[in-house]
C-alpha cells in the first residue's frame, strides 16, 4: 500500500504513554491452566488497552486440548495477554498473561525471563491443572501467590483445605478473587507485591 504525504498512522493514545512520574517497572506473570480467567484478568485491571493473542478455537484442537469445566469457550491465548497497572505514581506493574493450553506452554520460558513474580490461577473444579504450573514457576525460583476465581458453580472449600490439596507452604498466600472486577484483581497483585516486598525484606519465603 502507498502511503501519501497527508496520510497519518496512528499511535498510541494519550493514556497508553507511560506516567512521566514513573521511576521504576516490574515484570508479573499471570500463569494457571487452560479457562482459569488469565485474559480477563488482564483485561480487567490494565489500565491501557490490553494487548491479547486470542484465536478461535477449531475442530483442529479436539482431544488435544483439554477444556473440561469451559466447554462454553471459544477462543484461546496462542501467544500471550500484556497489559500494565500503575501501583503508584513511580511504581509500574507490566502484565503477561500466559497461554494455559499445554501445547503452547513451550512459551513459557520467555515470558518467565525477568519476571519478578507470579499469580497462580486456581478454578476449584480442576485443581489438578495448576500441579505443573506451580512446579514449573518452582524449578524456575519465582515467587508467587496463589488466587482462587470465583466461578459461579465452583465448589468451594476451606482455605486450609485447599492448601493441603495443592500442597503450598504456609508462607505462600492464597487469596479468593473475581477477575472480571477490577478492583479483585487490583487486589490480588496487591497481595503479590506484599508477598515480594516480605521476601527483598527477609530474603526467604516467610
Amino acid at each position: 500500500m502507498d502511503f501519501k504525504s497527508s496520510d497519518t498512522i496512528p499511535g498510541p493514545r494519550a493514556e497508553d504513554h507511560l506516567p512521566h512520574t514513573a521511576q521504576a517497572a516490574v515484570k508479573i506473570v499471570i500463569v494457571g491452566g487452560f479457562g482459569v480467567g488469565k485474559t480477563t484478568m488482564v483485561g480487567s485491571v490494565s489500565e491501557i488497552r490490553p494487548l491479547t493473542t486470542e484465536e478461535t478455537m477449531t475442530q483442529a484442537g479436539i482431544g488435544v486440548d483439554d477444556n473440561y469445566g469451559s466447554e462454553s469457550k471459544t477462543a484461546t491465548t496462542v501467544a500471550m495477554d500484556f497489559g500494565r497497572i500503575s501501583i503508584t505514581d513511580q511504581l509500574v506493574l507490566y502484565l503477561f498473561g500466559t497461554p494455559g493450553q499445554e501445547r503452547f506452554w513451550f512459551l513459557w520460558n520467555g515470558l518467565f525471563e525477568g519476571a519478578l513474580g507470579a499469580v497462580v490461577l486456581v478454578d476449584t473444579r480442576r485443581l489438578e491443572v495448576s500441579f505443573d504450573v506451580m512446579g514449573r514457576l518452582e524449578e524456575r525460583g519465582v515467587p508467587f501467590v496463589v488466587a482462587l476465581n470465583s466461578f459461579p458453580d465452583a465448589p468451594r472449600y476451606p482455605l486450609e483445605d485447599l492448601r493441603a490439596a495443592l500442597d503450598l507452604p504456609e508462607a505462600i498466600p492464597i487469596v479468593e478473587c473475581d477477575v472480571r472486577r477490577r478492583a479483585s484483581s487490583r487486589d490480588v497483585l496487591m497481595t503479590l507485591m506484599r508477598f515480594l516486598h516480605s521476601i527483598a525484606l527477609t530474603g526467604k519465603l516467610a
